[in-house]
């Protein structure tokens, strides 16, 4: 995949944020000593994708929230915007073939179970292109003019991530 050009304006401590939220899913592993990364099993990517999943969540509603008062705060909705489109430039990269773990009528453990269709693995430029669609549609209204362009972008958003969920994740 190509680096998209657009991406070149998080700030760092955004981009050091995203980085810390997603090392914390897995623990005591840090790359920058070299350590053996065998220790991260396919569960603990699950659940730093589930953090990560849950953390846009929480900015969509303040974002879906902001538009839904009628009275739109760009400044304030621009900042939930940006970090959505810095976690959905991580997102993607949280889908190693080694967390392709779906399955099918069985119990699952909310936290480390995955519901993610093996079809993201099989269609992996789509989801991938998906997931940076969104990043930008977030991005777009992390620098809206006005209510009116910060709406549309949100609402852009929001197509996308539903999209993605229907091609992508298991209801079972």
């Amino acid at each position: 995949m190509k680096p998209l050009a657009w991406v070149s304006r998080v700030p760092m401590a955004e981009a050091l944020g995203a980085a810390l939220l997603l090392g914390a899913g897995f623990g005591a592993i840090t790359t920058a000593r070299g350590q053996d990364q065998s220790a991260a099993t396919a569960k603990d990517v699950i659940f730093a994708r589930k953090i990560l999943m849950g953390s846009i969540g929480d900015n969509m509603d303040e974002l879906e929230g902001i538009i839904e008062s009628g009275k739109i705060d760009v400044q304030h909705g621009a900042s939930h915007a940006d970090l959505v489109s810095v976690m959905m430039l991580a997102f993607p990269h949280l889908f190693p073939a080694t967390s392709n773990e779906w399955k099918p009528n069985v119990d699952k453990d909310p936290g480390t179970d995955t519901f993610a269709a093996p079809e993201i693995w099989t269609r992996y430029a789509d989801f991938y292109q998906r997931a940076a669609g969104a990043a930008k549609s977030a991005y777009n209204a992390s620098r809206a003019r006005d209510g009116e362009e910060f709406k549309k972008h949100v609402i852009e958003l929001r197509a996308g991530c539903d999209g993605c969920h229907a091609a992508y994740q298991k209801k079972d």
